[in-house]
Formats: structure tokens, sequence, C-alpha cells
């Protein structure tokens, strides 16, 4: 039995057995199919070789090593993680560059007017070793993840102050982090092929200084129940965090995060999967595993950030891949919202809406060149639902 026809047959067995969600949740009753997306086909490649549906436009908003337009600041290398946030006036686009600390590490910002013009560019984290993604807290901080043995989490100021390493969220191979403020945790991702995923509880939530490392037990199975265990030595050495709670499950090559409405999903690359986790009934199951898309070529691989919309569409990045992001509704359809041609040797890292919801920001982290000196931050504009 192929590796398709066998998985599928494993999670039909255990959705015969399941007891129906009655949460929001339930809407995701996995896995993601092939479908039409709700903006309709993608037309012809723009000028900037991105594909879009009727009604949507792009622009560059910056490029690595060139000065972002109306600033006098150099924008970074290979851009990777990112998000928004509202600043009162406008907004902010932050993001993170995943090269050596020595290359320009750390994470910059990009603040626009109400208009979407650019009024400024800044760096606010500095000297930090291939920060890739990360996430965006309520209380308006970007937390920027090393994705290095023994990374760590920085927490940085995006509407100002001077960034702070956050030690007690563990060291380990960070990808992306997403705030739950119902349960008040901080989910973590762990990009290894034996990862595990996490959750960080404050002491006192809005201030990451201290608190307690958890990860979360399962079996082996692509469904079933969950629970958290304490991880003993949060600092990883000498025994790494994914080796130190006997029935942790682990995730193969975590990315990206994100929490909504009592759900949180992941992505693990190395499985061109999404995992979504019922936190009201401390349950997993699949969102979506390219292996069990029943009907034509999947269209998602290479899955890596994700993030979502106020309609609870998620939009997922690829790396590699068809260079696309695609988008998943809640109730399971899969369709390819853009694809950017010319550009193989990349992935599209860091998308995020505005407060308003009508703009979307991404980058390709290598551009055409394919180095890390040629990325390129867009937005994209248009009808979103």
């Amino acid at each position: 039995m192929d590796r398709r026809n066998m998985l599928r047959s494993t999670v039909l067995g255990a959705g015969a057995l399941a007891l129906p969600f009655t949460t929001w949740s339930a809407a995701y009753a996995a896995p993601a199919q092939n479908a039409t997306g709700p903006y309709g086909p993608l037309q012809a490649a723009n000028a900037h070789g991105i594909q879009l549906p009727a009604g949507f436009t792009s622009q560059i908003v910056a490029r690595s090593g060139q000065v972002v337009a109306g600033t006098s600041y150099t924008w970074h290398n290979a851009p990777d993680g990112g998000a928004v946030f509202a600043n009162g006036s406008g907004w902010i686009y932050v993001s993170n560059s995943e090269t050596s600390a020595g290359s320009g590490g750390g994470a910059s910002r990009i603040v626009f007017n109400s208009s979407g013009a650019v009024t400024g560019a800044s760096r606010i984290l500095s000297g930090t070793n291939n920060n890739c993604a990360g996430g965006r807290t309520p209380w308006n901080t970007w937390l920027s993840c090393e994705e290095v043995s023994l990374g760590r989490v920085w927490e940085t100021y995006p509407l100002g102050g001077t960034a702070v390493v956050r030690p007690a969220m563990g060291r380990f191979k960070h990808e992306a982090a997403a705030a739950d403020p119902d349960r008040k945790v901080v989910y973590l991702t762990e990009d290894e092929s034996n990862g595990k995923f996490y959750r960080f509880i404050p002491n006192t939530w809005g201030d990451l200084s201290a608190g307690r490392l958890q990860v979360l037990v399962a079996g082996s199975g692509t469904a079933g129940s969950f629970s958290w265990a304490a991880v003993p030595d949060p600092d990883g050495s000498p025994t790494a965090t994914r080796s130190q709670v006997s029935g942790a499950k682990s995730f193969n090559g975590g990315e990206g995060c994100h929490y909504a409405n009592d759900t949180v999903w992941f992505t693990t690359k190395g499985d061109n999967r999404i995992w979504q986790l019922d936190l009201v009934d401390s349950t997993y199951e699949l969102a979506y595993d390219d292996s069990l898309v029943s009907s034509g070529s999947a269209p998602l691989t290479g899955v890596d950030n994700i993030t979502g919309s106020a309609s609870g569409d998620l939009y997922v990045a690829e790396d590699g891949g068809n260079m696309e992001i695609c988008l998943i509704t809640p109730d399971d359809k899969i369709s390819v919202f853009l694809r950017i041609s010319g550009q193989g040797s990349s992935e599209i890292c860091g998308p995020a809406f505005t407060p308003a919801g009508n703009r979307l920001y991404f980058s390709s982290q290598r551009g055409t060149s394919g180095s890390s000196s040629g990325g390129i931050t867009y937005c994209v504009t248009g009808p979103f639902r």
C-alpha cells in the first residue's frame, strides 16, 4: 500500500471512531480537499511575475540590499517570518532576517500610513542567528525565533523599545510562535525531523521573562487525544528539550503556527502536513496532508508559514513547491490563492494581513536570484473576504 492510500485508510479509520466535534473547529473536519477557490481562477502573471485572482494587485515594498523607498534604511537579506501591527496612524510590517549574526540576522520593520504609503523603516533586532519565523503577541510585541541548535526567542518591540531575550521559553531549534490569549499561553514549533510541539505558560500574562515550558504528549497516529507535560530543563543542555519527556509526540520539521477560536494549527514541512489541535476537547487531527488529496494533484507542498484571515480562511505559504500561497476555507476546501513564477529557488515567507484585512504582506526570501541577497517583500491588495 503506498503512503497516500495507507494514510487515507488510517485517517478514515480514526474518524469513524471519533466523537463529533461541537466547537468552531468542527468546520475543519480534516483533511482539506481540492476545490475552486473563493476568488476564482488565477490570472496571467503580472509585471511582478505573480498570478493573482481577478481584482487583486501587487506591489513591491522592499528588496534586500536596497534602500526602502521613502526612507534611508537598507532592507535586510533573506526576509522570513513576519507580522503586522496597528500603530494608531497606520500599521507596521515586521520581518525576520534568516541569516547569521555576522550577515545581519535579526528583524526589521517598515512603517506605513493609513493609505499604505511607506513613512519609515528601521532595525528592531540585531546580532542574532537565523531568525526564521516567530509570532505576534496581544501586547503588540514580535517574538523573533532563532532556528539554530539551542536557539532562543527574542521579544522585540515594533512600536518602540529594546529587544529582550526570553530564555524561559526554551532553547531549541525554534521556528514559529502563536499566542493564545484565552489560555494565556504561547505555542512553539521546532524545526527538527523529530521536533516537538510546545507551549509556554508565563507566570504573568504579558510578561515572558518567567514561566513553565511544556511539551505535547500523544500517540503515534494522525488523530487522537493529547496532554501536556513539563519540560524539566528548558535550556536544552546537556539533553535536548525534545528528548527529555517520554511520550512526547514527534513532528517532522515544525514550521508555521496560527491560533484562532480555541484552535491552533501548525505545519510540518517534512511530510507536507497541517496539524490541528482542538484546545477545548484536547484532540488533534490533520487539517491537510498532500498524500490525502483524493482528487487531482496536491496543490500544497513544501508547507511552511501559515496565517489566518478574519473570515476564518487559512493562508499557507510554500517553501519551494510551485511558489504558491494556498487557501483553506472553513469547509475544508483548498485552492491556490497566488503563484510566483521565475523564482523556483526561493520560498514564500511571512504572510500577514493588515488590521482592515484588505492587504496581505509576504516575502520571497531569495527572489529571482536564488540568493539571500535577492529577497523581495510584496503587498497584495484586493477584495479579501
